[in-house]
């Protein structure tokens, strides 16, 4: 296993981290019990960030950037709602 494989096993597990904090946020059932997922949440969230910013550091997570009228496209379909 090479640091690519490493570091994509760590961004799949982060990502698994953060849908469990977010369905633990959405489900919890006390103020108490909410702020303490959505605290965990947004750390894991810091964490899969520096993850990615790491990969694409090293250009294992390639970026393609987004046509621009498309963007504008989508912006006018779901704002006008």
């Amino acid at each position: 296993m090479n640091d690519k494989n490493l570091m994509e096993d760590i961004l799949l597990l982060e990502k698994g981290v953060c849908d469990l904090y977010m369905h633990g946020t959405i489900e919890s059932s006390t103020d108490n019990v909410h702020n303490a997922f959505s605290a965990a949440l947004n750390n894991a969230l810091c964490m899969q960030d520096d993850i990615y910013d790491k990969m694409t550091a090293k250009g294992w997570y390639p970026v393609e950037a987004a046509d621009q009228n498309k963007v504008d496209s989508v912006k006018q379909k779901f704002g006008s709602q």
